[in-house]
């Protein structure tokens, strides 16, 4: 699969936005989940993301076309999370971001553990996880009546 990650820089921070907004506004819509949605942030938070020093943003190129992005930070003893990641529409379903969390685990392979969050109700999203071995950590956090977010850990 034609997958590769690559550093974003600055200038990419209008397609990662818009790509952004795509990718969350059908989840915005579902979920009304507005304090905590990415659809709902602005373009200076994706820029935050792109110039963090502990952290990154790196876009997810599928065939040499942009269709995601993945943004991993990192922390004391080398713990890393993943906050957000997410797909063009058109091409979620296609492992993609599978191949993304496989390729960045190994663009950082001195990690001791990962960490993300997921909405709980998008089984989807926590059966990908699961099958890639992150685990429940038992945290949930509920949002709303219709949204909880459920922690997910995977230690090397």
């Amino acid at each position: 699969m034609g997958i590769r990650l690559e550093k974003a820089e600055e200038a990419d921070a209008e397609a990662i936005f818009d790509i952004q907004v795509k990718a969350f506004m059908p989840l915005l819509v579902k979920y009304q989940d507005h304090q905590i949605s990415p659809a709902n942030e602005t373009i200076d938070k994706v820029k935050e993301r792109i110039k963090n020093p502990n952290g990154g943003f790196y876009k997810i190129l599928f065939e040499d076309s942009l269709v995601g992005a993945i943004c991993i930070y990192w922390r004391e003893n080398l713990q890393f999370r993943i906050s957000p990641m997410f797909i063009v529409p058109k091409y979620q379903g296609k492992k993609i971001a599978q191949n993304a969390i496989l390729l960045i685990e190994e663009m950082f392979s001195e990690a001791r553990s990962w960490e993300l969050a997921t909405i709980l109700e998008e089984e989807r999203n926590c059966y990908l996880y699961e099958k890639m071995g992150y685990i429940k950590t038992g945290l949930l956090k509920k949002i709303n009546d219709k949204t909880t977010l459920v922690f997910y850990k995977k230690i090397l």
